[in-house]
Protein backbone atom coordinates (compact mmCIF):
# COMPACT_ATOMS: atom_id res chain seq x y z
CA UNK A 1 0.00 0.00 0.00
CA UNK A 2 1.57 3.15 -0.68
CA UNK A 3 2.38 5.60 1.89
CA UNK A 4 1.42 9.48 1.74
CA UNK A 5 3.66 11.99 2.99
CA UNK A 6 2.38 15.10 4.55
CA UNK A 7 2.31 17.09 1.08
CA UNK A 8 0.11 14.62 -0.32
CA UNK A 9 -2.34 15.13 2.86
CA UNK A 10 -2.02 18.78 2.51
CA UNK A 11 -2.96 18.15 -1.31
CA UNK A 12 -5.94 15.42 -0.60
CA UNK A 13 -7.20 17.94 2.07
CA UNK A 14 -7.31 20.82 -0.61
CA UNK A 15 -9.18 18.35 -3.38
CA UNK A 16 -11.18 17.77 -1.06
CA UNK A 17 -12.25 20.89 -0.93
CA UNK A 18 -12.27 22.15 -4.24
CA UNK A 19 -14.28 18.78 -4.88
CA UNK A 20 -16.97 19.87 -2.07
CA UNK A 21 -17.16 23.62 -3.40
CA UNK A 22 -17.66 21.71 -7.37
CA UNK A 23 -20.65 20.10 -5.81
CA UNK A 24 -22.06 22.79 -4.69
CA UNK A 25 -21.62 24.54 -7.49
CA UNK A 26 -23.21 21.84 -9.44
CA UNK A 27 -25.90 22.19 -6.76
CA UNK A 28 -26.68 25.28 -7.39
CA UNK A 29 -26.77 25.43 -11.67
CA UNK A 30 -28.87 22.43 -11.14
CA UNK A 31 -32.10 23.34 -12.75
CA UNK A 32 -29.47 24.38 -15.99
CA UNK A 33 -28.68 20.51 -16.34
CA UNK A 34 -32.32 19.66 -16.40
CA UNK A 35 -34.02 21.55 -19.27
CA UNK A 36 -36.98 20.59 -20.75
CA UNK A 37 -39.34 21.03 -23.56
CA UNK A 38 -41.73 23.90 -23.05
CA UNK A 39 -44.47 23.97 -25.77
CA UNK A 40 -46.95 27.27 -27.12
CA UNK A 41 -48.79 28.16 -29.51
CA UNK A 42 -48.14 30.73 -32.27
CA UNK A 43 -49.52 32.69 -35.19
CA UNK A 44 -47.84 34.23 -37.96
CA UNK A 45 -50.21 36.57 -39.48
CA UNK A 46 -51.12 36.64 -43.10
CA UNK A 47 -49.22 39.60 -44.98
CA UNK A 48 -51.76 40.03 -47.86
CA UNK A 49 -55.84 39.54 -47.94
CA UNK A 50 -54.69 36.27 -50.20
CA UNK A 51 -53.05 34.74 -47.40
CA UNK A 52 -54.39 32.60 -44.02
CA UNK A 53 -52.33 32.57 -40.99
CA UNK A 54 -50.01 30.06 -40.27
CA UNK A 55 -50.36 28.38 -37.11
CA UNK A 56 -47.07 26.75 -35.26
CA UNK A 57 -46.45 24.66 -32.46
CA UNK A 58 -43.02 26.34 -30.61
CA UNK A 59 -41.10 24.22 -28.54
CA UNK A 60 -38.06 26.06 -26.74
CA UNK A 61 -35.77 24.88 -23.89
CA UNK A 62 -36.89 25.69 -20.05
CA UNK A 63 -36.57 25.07 -16.40
CA UNK A 64 -39.87 24.12 -15.82
CA UNK A 65 -41.69 20.83 -15.14
CA UNK A 66 -42.17 18.23 -18.22
CA UNK A 67 -45.14 15.93 -18.53
CA UNK A 68 -46.53 13.35 -21.03
CA UNK A 69 -49.67 14.98 -22.61
CA UNK A 70 -51.88 13.14 -24.96
CA UNK A 71 -52.95 15.62 -28.15
CA UNK A 72 -54.57 13.63 -30.65
CA UNK A 73 -52.61 10.55 -31.91
CA UNK A 74 -49.33 11.90 -30.28
CA UNK A 75 -47.85 12.31 -26.53
CA UNK A 76 -45.54 15.06 -26.32
CA UNK A 77 -43.58 15.35 -22.81
CA UNK A 78 -43.89 19.30 -22.61
CA UNK A 79 -44.60 22.13 -20.25
CA UNK A 80 -47.16 23.65 -21.52
CA UNK A 81 -46.85 27.45 -21.60
CA UNK A 82 -43.51 26.87 -19.60
CA UNK A 83 -41.13 30.06 -19.28
CA UNK A 84 -38.74 30.28 -22.00
CA UNK A 85 -35.16 30.18 -21.20
CA UNK A 86 -33.18 33.86 -21.61
CA UNK A 87 -31.67 32.58 -24.81
CA UNK A 88 -31.74 30.07 -27.20
CA UNK A 89 -28.81 28.53 -29.37
CA UNK A 90 -30.79 29.19 -32.46
CA UNK A 91 -34.55 28.95 -34.57
CA UNK A 92 -34.92 25.57 -35.99
CA UNK A 93 -37.72 25.52 -38.73
CA UNK A 94 -39.91 22.15 -38.81
CA UNK A 95 -41.84 21.07 -42.10
CA UNK A 96 -44.23 18.01 -41.99
CA UNK A 97 -45.27 15.97 -44.78
CA UNK A 98 -48.15 15.86 -46.76
CA UNK A 99 -51.25 16.45 -44.74
CA UNK A 100 -49.30 16.20 -41.96
CA UNK A 101 -49.75 18.18 -39.06
CA UNK A 102 -47.37 20.37 -36.63
CA UNK A 103 -47.04 17.43 -34.24
CA UNK A 104 -46.17 15.16 -36.18
CA UNK A 105 -42.51 15.24 -35.28
CA UNK A 106 -42.67 15.91 -31.25
CA UNK A 107 -39.76 13.54 -30.07
CA UNK A 108 -37.24 15.62 -32.71
CA UNK A 109 -38.44 18.63 -31.43
CA UNK A 110 -38.25 18.12 -27.76
CA UNK A 111 -34.76 17.18 -28.37
CA UNK A 112 -34.12 19.99 -30.13
CA UNK A 113 -35.41 22.17 -27.56
CA UNK A 114 -33.99 20.42 -24.61
CA UNK A 115 -30.60 20.90 -26.53
CA UNK A 116 -31.37 24.57 -26.53
CA UNK A 117 -32.97 25.77 -29.67
CA UNK A 118 -36.39 27.22 -30.25
CA UNK A 119 -38.27 24.57 -32.94
CA UNK A 120 -41.15 26.72 -35.15
CA UNK A 121 -42.89 23.39 -36.13
CA UNK A 122 -45.57 24.51 -39.10
CA UNK A 123 -49.06 23.58 -39.44
CA UNK A 124 -48.64 23.81 -43.55
CA UNK A 125 -52.34 26.23 -44.46
CA UNK A 126 -53.82 24.11 -47.38
CA UNK A 127 -51.66 20.92 -46.73
CA UNK A 128 -52.37 19.41 -43.48
CA UNK A 129 -54.44 16.67 -42.13
CA UNK A 130 -57.94 18.75 -41.79
CA UNK A 131 -57.29 20.96 -45.20
CA UNK A 132 -55.87 19.80 -48.62
CA UNK A 133 -56.92 22.92 -50.60
CA UNK A 134 -53.62 23.40 -52.02
CA UNK A 135 -53.85 20.48 -53.88
CA UNK A 136 -56.87 21.94 -56.00
CA UNK A 137 -54.71 25.24 -56.71
CA UNK A 138 -53.73 24.06 -59.97
CA UNK A 139 -50.37 25.43 -61.96
CA UNK A 140 -47.62 24.30 -59.40
CA UNK A 141 -48.86 27.21 -56.96
CA UNK A 142 -48.34 23.90 -54.88
CA UNK A 143 -44.66 24.33 -54.84
CA UNK A 144 -44.44 28.08 -54.20
CA UNK A 145 -46.54 28.08 -51.35
CA UNK A 146 -45.15 26.01 -49.13
CA UNK A 147 -41.97 27.32 -49.10
CA UNK A 148 -43.23 30.97 -48.85
CA UNK A 149 -45.24 29.72 -45.49
CA UNK A 150 -42.42 28.30 -43.93
CA UNK A 151 -40.21 32.10 -44.26
CA UNK A 152 -43.42 33.65 -43.14
CA UNK A 153 -43.39 32.14 -40.24
CA UNK A 154 -39.34 32.98 -40.17
CA UNK A 155 -40.52 36.72 -40.50
CA UNK A 156 -43.06 37.09 -37.55
CA UNK A 157 -41.03 34.89 -34.96
CA UNK A 158 -38.07 37.12 -35.23
CA UNK A 159 -39.93 40.44 -35.10
CA UNK A 160 -41.89 38.85 -32.40
CA UNK A 161 -40.64 41.24 -29.18
CA UNK A 162 -40.49 38.17 -27.12
CA UNK A 163 -38.49 35.82 -29.59
CA UNK A 164 -36.52 37.89 -31.26
CA UNK A 165 -34.41 38.72 -27.81
CA UNK A 166 -33.56 35.32 -27.36
CA UNK A 167 -32.29 34.34 -30.86
CA UNK A 168 -28.51 35.07 -31.44
CA UNK A 169 -27.40 37.05 -34.11
CA UNK A 170 -23.67 37.45 -35.40
CA UNK A 171 -22.50 38.89 -38.51
CA UNK A 172 -24.34 36.52 -40.88
CA UNK A 173 -27.51 37.68 -39.34
CA UNK A 174 -29.94 35.32 -37.04
CA UNK A 175 -28.63 32.27 -36.54
CA UNK A 176 -31.85 29.74 -38.28
CA UNK A 177 -32.01 26.17 -39.55
CA UNK A 178 -34.68 23.99 -41.48
CA UNK A 179 -35.44 20.26 -40.83
CA UNK A 180 -38.72 18.58 -42.85
CA UNK A 181 -40.31 15.16 -43.68
CA UNK A 182 -41.38 14.47 -47.43
CA UNK A 183 -43.02 17.32 -48.71
CA UNK A 184 -41.44 19.32 -45.85
CA UNK A 185 -38.37 18.02 -47.27
CA UNK A 186 -39.07 19.90 -50.23
CA UNK A 187 -39.79 23.00 -48.53
CA UNK A 188 -36.68 23.65 -46.44
CA UNK A 189 -34.85 22.13 -50.08
CA UNK A 190 -36.45 24.98 -51.32
CA UNK A 191 -35.87 27.31 -48.80
CA UNK A 192 -31.77 26.27 -49.30
CA UNK A 193 -32.27 27.48 -52.89
CA UNK A 194 -34.20 24.66 -54.76
CA UNK A 195 -35.91 25.64 -57.73
CA UNK A 196 -38.76 24.01 -58.61
CA UNK A 197 -39.22 22.44 -62.52
CA UNK A 198 -42.58 21.61 -63.23
CA UNK A 199 -41.45 19.93 -66.88
CA UNK A 200 -39.42 17.72 -64.47
CA UNK A 201 -42.79 16.72 -63.15
CA UNK A 202 -44.48 16.27 -65.77
CA UNK A 203 -41.64 14.05 -68.48
CA UNK A 204 -41.00 11.75 -64.93
CA UNK A 205 -44.59 10.85 -64.31
CA UNK A 206 -44.76 10.06 -68.39
CA UNK A 207 -41.65 8.19 -68.30
CA UNK A 208 -41.35 6.16 -64.81
CA UNK A 209 -44.36 4.32 -63.79
CA UNK A 210 -42.74 2.99 -60.84
CA UNK A 211 -43.23 5.91 -58.34
CA UNK A 212 -47.17 6.18 -58.07
CA UNK A 213 -47.43 8.10 -55.01
CA UNK A 214 -46.58 10.48 -55.59
CA UNK A 215 -47.22 10.78 -59.19
CA UNK A 216 -50.87 10.72 -57.99
CA UNK A 217 -50.02 14.09 -56.24
CA UNK A 218 -47.86 15.48 -58.40
CA UNK A 219 -49.76 15.19 -61.52
CA UNK A 220 -52.63 17.28 -59.49
CA UNK A 221 -50.56 20.18 -58.76
CA UNK A 222 -48.45 20.95 -61.59
CA UNK A 223 -50.81 20.42 -64.73
CA UNK A 224 -53.55 23.45 -65.31
CA UNK A 225 -53.51 27.08 -64.28
CA UNK A 226 -54.25 30.25 -66.83
CA UNK A 227 -50.93 31.79 -65.19
CA UNK A 228 -47.68 30.54 -64.70
CA UNK A 229 -46.76 30.28 -60.98
CA UNK A 230 -43.33 32.01 -60.37
CA UNK A 231 -40.67 30.21 -58.18
CA UNK A 232 -38.74 33.19 -57.81
CA UNK A 233 -37.68 34.27 -54.38
CA UNK A 234 -38.41 31.08 -52.50
CA UNK A 235 -34.53 30.79 -51.29
CA UNK A 236 -34.85 32.28 -47.96
CA UNK A 237 -30.86 33.93 -47.25
CA UNK A 238 -31.58 33.48 -42.99
CA UNK A 239 -31.33 30.01 -43.65
CA UNK A 240 -27.84 28.86 -42.48
CA UNK A 241 -28.63 24.87 -42.65
CA UNK A 242 -31.17 21.94 -43.70
CA UNK A 243 -32.07 18.58 -42.84
CA UNK A 244 -34.15 17.03 -45.71
CA UNK A 245 -36.10 13.70 -44.33
CA UNK A 246 -37.06 11.31 -47.52
CA UNK A 247 -37.66 14.42 -49.30
CA UNK A 248 -39.77 15.41 -52.35
CA UNK A 249 -36.90 15.84 -54.73
CA UNK A 250 -37.48 15.06 -58.15
CA UNK A 251 -39.07 18.64 -58.55
CA UNK A 252 -36.06 20.09 -58.35
CA UNK A 253 -33.73 21.19 -61.21
CA UNK A 254 -30.67 20.49 -61.12
CA UNK A 255 -29.25 23.20 -62.00
CA UNK A 256 -30.41 25.06 -58.59
CA UNK A 257 -29.60 21.92 -56.57
CA UNK A 258 -26.03 22.92 -57.67
CA UNK A 259 -26.05 25.81 -56.40
CA UNK A 260 -26.72 24.91 -52.90
CA UNK A 261 -23.83 26.03 -50.54
CA UNK A 262 -25.22 25.91 -47.40
CA UNK A 263 -24.68 22.79 -45.38
CA UNK A 264 -27.26 20.09 -46.45
CA UNK A 265 -27.75 16.61 -45.00
CA UNK A 266 -30.46 14.47 -46.43
CA UNK A 267 -31.68 11.02 -45.21
CA UNK A 268 -33.35 8.20 -47.21
CA UNK A 269 -35.52 5.22 -46.54
CA UNK A 270 -34.27 2.17 -48.21
CA UNK A 271 -37.95 0.55 -48.27
CA UNK A 272 -39.52 4.16 -49.05
CA UNK A 273 -42.52 3.14 -51.64
CA UNK A 274 -44.13 6.59 -51.18
CA UNK A 275 -40.76 9.07 -52.57
CA UNK A 276 -38.87 6.15 -54.19
CA UNK A 277 -35.58 7.14 -53.30
CA UNK A 278 -33.72 6.89 -56.46
CA UNK A 279 -36.06 9.10 -58.41
CA UNK A 280 -35.92 11.76 -54.93
CA UNK A 281 -33.69 11.77 -52.05
CA UNK A 282 -31.21 10.35 -54.35
CA UNK A 283 -31.66 13.26 -57.00
CA UNK A 284 -31.05 15.72 -54.40
CA UNK A 285 -27.73 13.75 -53.54
CA UNK A 286 -26.03 13.39 -56.67
CA UNK A 287 -26.44 17.04 -57.12
CA UNK A 288 -25.85 18.71 -54.29
CA UNK A 289 -22.24 18.04 -54.22
CA UNK A 290 -21.34 19.17 -50.33
CA UNK A 291 -24.34 17.11 -48.86
CA UNK A 292 -24.26 14.45 -46.41
CA UNK A 293 -26.44 11.39 -47.33
CA UNK A 294 -27.67 8.45 -45.36
CA UNK A 295 -29.75 5.45 -45.96
CA UNK A 296 -31.44 4.19 -43.62
CA UNK A 297 -31.47 0.16 -43.67
CA UNK A 298 -35.13 -1.54 -43.81
CA UNK A 299 -36.76 1.96 -43.35
CA UNK A 300 -40.78 2.85 -44.76
CA UNK A 301 -41.60 6.39 -45.22
CA UNK A 302 -42.71 6.86 -42.42
CA UNK A 303 -39.69 6.03 -40.22
CA UNK A 304 -38.89 9.77 -39.53
CA UNK A 305 -42.74 10.37 -38.27
CA UNK A 306 -43.73 9.82 -34.65
CA UNK A 307 -45.80 6.59 -33.94
CA UNK A 308 -49.04 7.95 -33.62
CA UNK A 309 -51.26 6.24 -31.21
CA UNK A 310 -54.19 5.15 -33.77
CA UNK A 311 -54.19 3.99 -36.80
CA UNK A 312 -53.05 6.44 -39.56
CA UNK A 313 -54.81 6.00 -43.58
CA UNK A 314 -52.22 6.83 -45.63
CA UNK A 315 -51.91 6.74 -49.88
CA UNK A 316 -49.04 3.96 -48.36
CA UNK A 317 -50.70 2.15 -45.91
CA UNK A 318 -50.94 2.96 -42.03
CA UNK A 319 -48.21 6.16 -41.04
CA UNK A 320 -47.39 3.85 -38.24
CA UNK A 321 -46.65 0.28 -39.64
CA UNK A 322 -43.04 -0.25 -40.06
CA UNK A 323 -41.16 -3.33 -41.86
CA UNK A 324 -40.66 -6.21 -40.14
CA UNK A 325 -37.76 -5.83 -37.53
CA UNK A 326 -37.15 -1.92 -37.73
CA UNK A 327 -36.99 -0.62 -34.28
CA UNK A 328 -38.42 3.23 -35.13
CA UNK A 329 -38.21 4.42 -31.77
CA UNK A 330 -34.68 3.67 -31.53
CA UNK A 331 -34.28 4.89 -35.23
CA UNK A 332 -36.49 8.35 -33.64
CA UNK A 333 -33.81 8.57 -30.84
CA UNK A 334 -30.59 8.02 -33.01
CA UNK A 335 -31.94 10.85 -35.51
CA UNK A 336 -32.47 13.71 -33.01
CA UNK A 337 -28.90 13.13 -31.51
CA UNK A 338 -27.41 13.31 -35.02
CA UNK A 339 -29.47 16.35 -36.54
CA UNK A 340 -28.84 18.34 -32.71
CA UNK A 341 -25.30 17.34 -33.82
CA UNK A 342 -25.36 18.69 -37.03
CA UNK A 343 -26.64 22.14 -36.32
CA UNK A 344 -24.58 22.84 -33.33
CA UNK A 345 -21.90 22.48 -35.82
CA UNK A 346 -24.15 24.02 -39.36
CA UNK A 347 -25.34 26.93 -37.61
CA UNK A 348 -23.18 27.82 -34.29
Amino acid sequence: MPKFSLLDSRTARSLHVIFGIATLLLLATGPALATEAGLRQFDARAQSSGQEPVHVALFYPTQDSARSIPMGPFTPAVAINGKPDANVKGLIVLSHGTAGAELNHTGLAEALAKNGYLVAAIKHPGDNWQDQSLFSVPGGYYFSERPRQASRVIDAILSDPEWKQRIPVDAHGPRVGAVGHSAGGYTVLALAGGTPDRMRVVNHCKMDSDDPIFCSMGRRVTTGGAEEVSFEGLRDSRVRAVAALAPMGVVFSAESLAAISIPTTIYAGEKDTYLVPRYHAEWVRQNVVKAEYHVIQNAGHYAFMDTPSMPIPSPDGDVGANPAGFDRAAFLKQLAATLNHFFDRAIQ
